[in-house]
């Protein structure tokens, strides 16, 4: 288990904070999401955007800027003056994954960005059509072993590659990747049967799992979640087979400390209140308010972590 320092966020009050942070907004305050629209990220960006608004009174404008595998928009904050009023969407992939899959990344994580705060930690269902010859992970792995080579998995990003990549290695398996440009035209190949399985975060999947269209065959993170509490985690396969994935906000690292703490503030507010604590819980996360030292531990081993995964996978940067 992480060391965590849980933040009694109604403790906090404002007069408390320094005289910094009490100045801060004072003017518009922009979050650049480095992804399209619709997803988990946007959606919660949008959340503690409207919580970050209602709080300061100052207009908050969602930003997003997709492109380059979270690049284009992470390096727009990188180059934004380090005051509070831009702030970055940070991700797994842009945190996590990006410095052990990019080649010459142009950003440092640990050394251009402070995460403020995280919405908490989550993880991606491996899913197959419910019509399909796939009933459970058990029999996806037997048929792979089977039929070595036959079987494909699509993935998109970062996220919805690895899994299947360290099911591969853990199972002795050989699925066969195909990358795709958009979510939607993977699904589109699952649901025709064209590919077998998809590694998928649970924002992206939820519309084909509330509609029956795909089945949940497996999960990413430590444990088994509330919702499907027949689920299985692949931890149950494998005991190291954890990617668990985080949504959080960074800002440009030299960010005076007196804001980095209203902004963590302010982000544990919105994570334990409703609407937002409901929408985490739907997507598959576990809302934890965390302080600064706690997120950055966070931050830091989940990169160790997808670093390790990514060597143990023999994924090449490009």
């Amino acid at each position: 288990m992480l060391p965590r320092r849980s933040l009694p966020v109604l403790a906090l009050p404002f007069l408390a904070l320094p005289a910094a942070a009490q100045t801060w907004p004072d003017r518009p305050i922009r979050i650049i999401v480095p992804f399209a629209a619709g997803g988990s990220g946007d959606i919660t960006a949008r959340l503690v955007g409207a919580h970050i608004e209602a709080a300061t009174h100052q207009p908050v404008i969602i930003d997003n800027r997709a492109g380059a595998n979270g690049i284009i928009g992470t390096m727009a904050v990188k180059q934004a003056a380090p005051d509070g009023h831009t702030l970055l969407l940070a991700t797994t992939t842009t945190h996590s994954a990006n410095p052990s899959l990019v080649r010459n990344l142009p950003y440092d994580p640990a050394r251009d960005f402070i995460v403020v705060g995280t919405f908490g930690n989550g993880g991606s269902y491996f899913v197959v059509r419910p019509d399909g010859p796939h009933r459970d992970m058990a029999g996806l792995i037997a048929a792979a072993r089977a039929r070595p080579g036959a079987l494909f998995f699509g993935h998109f990003n970062a996220s919805s590659r690895l899994p299947s990549e360290l099911l591969n290695v853990m199972a002795g398996v050989r699925i066969t990747g195909v990358p795709y440009r958009a979510i939607g035209t993977a699904f589109t190949d699952l649901l025709a049967g064209r590919i077998d399985v998809i590694a998928v975060d649970a924002a992206a999947a939820e519309a084909y799992l509330r509609n029956g269209q795909v089945r949940a065959i497996a999960l990413t993170r430590a444990r088994r979640i509330e919702r499907f509490p027949d689920l299985p985690v692949m931890a149950e396969f494998f005991p190291d087979f954890v990617t668990s994935g985080f949504l959080g906000l960074a800002a440009p690292s030299a960010i005076p400390r007196a804001v980095a703490e209203r902004l963590n503030m302010l982000v544990n507010e919105a994570i334990t209140r409703d609407p937002m604590r409901a929408r985490l819980l739907e997507f598959g996360f576990s809302p934890e308010a965390l302080d600064l030292d706690a997120t950055a531990t966070l931050i830091r081993t989940e990169r160790e972590r997808w670093a390790r995964f990514v060597a143990m996978a023999g994924i090449e940067p490009e």
